[in-house]
């Protein structure tokens, strides 16, 4: 077993799947629960297409629970997660992030973390198509992991 090599020591998970319509008004895009049970910490990535509405930004928050449907749910802060900025939050972005990887992690081993997570995009003065998906990458604490 090596354990610098990724494809068996990653679990993704889908957060938000690729849309077949590309959204284009203020609706907030709610991802799926990740259970973080077995696991270390993980990384989401956002990945937008051609983002249309040129005065669109898009904030992102990441919150956490300890029940599985997020009851009671928090925003992770810069004390419980790896966030991209701790002033401002996770991976916010805004219409000129064409293309553009964003990320933020949550490790809930820190301490402060909670078994349950939850990454949130809510557009602002979106009128245009803003196409994106987000992947999330689990870090187990055993590896290797199983296919």
């Amino acid at each position: 077993m090596n354990v610098h090599e990724l494809h068996n020591n990653l679990v993704p998970q889908v957060i938000l799947a690729p849309l077949a319509a590309a959204i284009v008004n203020d609706a907030a895009q709610v991802g799926a629960i990740v259970d973080m049970q077995g696991f270390h910490s993980v990384e989401f990535y956002v990945v937008t297409g051609i983002l249309a509405d040129v005065d669109a930004t898009f904030a992102v928050i990441l919150e956490h629970s300890e029940a599985s449907n997020l009851a009671g749910s928090t925003v992770v802060t810069g004390a419980d997660g790896v966030l991209v900025d701790p002033s401002v939050g996770v991976a916010n972005f805004a219409a000129a992030d064409d293309g553009a990887v964003k990320r933020s992690g949550y490790t809930p081993a820190k301490g402060a973390g909670k078994r349950y997570a939850r990454l949130t995009i809510t557009p602002t003065a979106n009128t245009g198509n803003a196409p994106l998906a987000v992947l999330a990458l689990k870090i187990p604490l055993s590896v290797p992991v199983a296919a």
